[in-house]
């Protein structure tokens, strides 16, 4: 199934040459990449067969239909440019779309360490407030609407049917940035089915930008704001609104106070952030609404983005202090067209931390005897060997690892084609943070 990927980006261009990096090692082998982005954006691209759109305005939202107005895949996917997918993640978000009910797919988020999860499944009711669910971690599931309840995807690492999409008007302007993929999916509820695919791994790293720091400090509250009260008028009865309103300054003063009793706030920040907050939330209240008509299908040909598709893969490891013969290992590697994933483990108790390298390769880093996954014993008393090789089982979910126990290639890994149409179930509300 032919898959348009839209990357949009502004004021980033060595983020998005890392999430192209990565992009080229896909293994779904149809995929058109599409990228709108800024000057320096554009000019960070390889020599390749791309899609570019020039784009310079700071409105996500619109920035995604210029993509979708260049897209020509039966299904069109959607990555941020601070944010870099495992190899599967395509072909299994794209998957789910051979049973025809189904209009979107999402995967998981992981965060900044590269382990633990920023998002997994949740839906979302008329005032904009996740309900976590519950899905098949090593499947599919399929969900519907519930209710007020509607099942969403992240924007950073979901897919929709294309003509779905089109149909609904893909994005809405009004929201420049926050909740513009959580409308999209209460517009596009009732037209068909949600697939949920754990699996389907992207990892996000939380960029800084014009409405955040590198440490997630919010610099500016007013586009969240001004979204807020959008969502509210596109989806929610006016009875609604106070509450949600109340709601949603009580979670960002609490967001605010959690930073400046870590000491990356003062007491006078958290002020000047809620007043811009509440600003944010008038100029929401008057903001035009256009109707959302059906987008044109008027798209180029398809340009496939060649080189993609099954990667075999490879695993080094060692000590630090052979840090830079396995790194040219690893290059060389990369080179001959292998998904490569480095190990450097010191003999420390530290916690791994696991990223994709500029230079293609993945990288985990951290103390032989230390957690990897944060919820798991804090000290481990493991050979390198072990270590390693219980490190590639855990990996071998999502990337072409090949789990066999000491270092080797397989061949095998899960199916992710495997789909269960099972009932969601709901948990308890959580506000929508950024």
């Amino acid at each position: 199934m032919k898959a348009s990927l839209i990357v949009v980006s502004r004021g980033r261009p060595d983020l998005l040459a890392r999430a192209v990096t990565a992009i080229r090692q896909q293994d779904h082998p149809c995929l058109e990449l599409v990228v709108v982005a800024d000057a320096p954006g554009l000019a960070a691209l390889p020599d390749l067969p791309i899609k570019r759109v020039a784009f310079d305005a700071p409105n996500i939202s619109a920035a995604r239909n210029a993509g979708i107005a260049r897209s020509a895949g039966e299904v069109v996917a959607f990555l941020d440019d601070d944010a870099v997918p495992e190899p599967t993640w395509l072909s299994r978000l794209v998957a789910p779309f051979q049973d025809a009910r189904v209009v979107a797919s999402g995967g998981f988020v992981r965060g900044r360490n590269g382990i633990t999860f920023q998002w997994r499944a949740s839906a979302v009711d008329r005032c904009g407030i996740d309900y976590p669910l519950a899905v098949d971690p090593q499947g599919v599931t399929l969900c519907a609407p519930r209710g007020d309840l509607v099942p969403r995807v992240q924007g950073t690492c979901a897919a929709f049917r294309r003509k779905s999409l089109l149909s609904v008007g893909g994005f809405d302007p009004a929201f420049r940035f926050y909740l513009d993929e959580t409308d999209l999916c209460r517009r596009l509820g009732p037209a068909g089915l949600t697939a949920i695919v754990p699996l389907a791994q992207v990892h996000h790293g939380f960029a800084a930008g014009p409405h955040r720091r590198a440490d997630r400090v919010p610099a500016s509250l007013f586009e969240i704001g001004a979204s807020s009260l959008v969502f509210l008028r596109r989806h929610a009865a006016v009875s609604d609104w106070p509450e949600a309103v109340a709601a949603l300054r009580t979670s960002q003063r609490l967001r605010l106070v959690r930073h400046m009793v870590s000491g990356r706030l003062e007491p006078g920040d958290v002020r000047r952030l809620m007043r811009t907050l509440d600003a944010g939330l008038e100029e929401g209240r008057s903001r035009p609404l256009a109707p959302l008509a059906p987008l044109p299908d008027t798209g180029p040909p398809f340009l496939r983005l060649p080189g993609t598709g099954p990667r075999p893969g490879r695993v080094l490891g060692g000590s630090p202090v052979l840090r830079r013969k396995l790194l040219a290992e690893a290059r060389k590697a990369v080179a001959e067209g292998c998904v490569v994933t480095l190990f450097l483990l010191d003999a420390t108790a530290r916690p791994h931390r696991h990223a994709f390298h500029p230079d293609g390769f993945w990288l985990q880093s951290g103390g032989l005897f230390g957690p990897a996954l944060r919820d798991g014993p804090r000290l481990r008393l493991r050979s390198r060997r072990q270590r390693i090789a219980e490190e590639q089982l855990r990996l071998s979910e999502t990337r072409p690892i090949n789990y066999c126990g000491n270092g080797s290639n397989c061949g095998n890994f899960p199916d992710r084609h495997q789909i269960a149409d099972t009932s969601p179930l709901y948990g308890a509300a959580r506000s929508n943070s950024v």
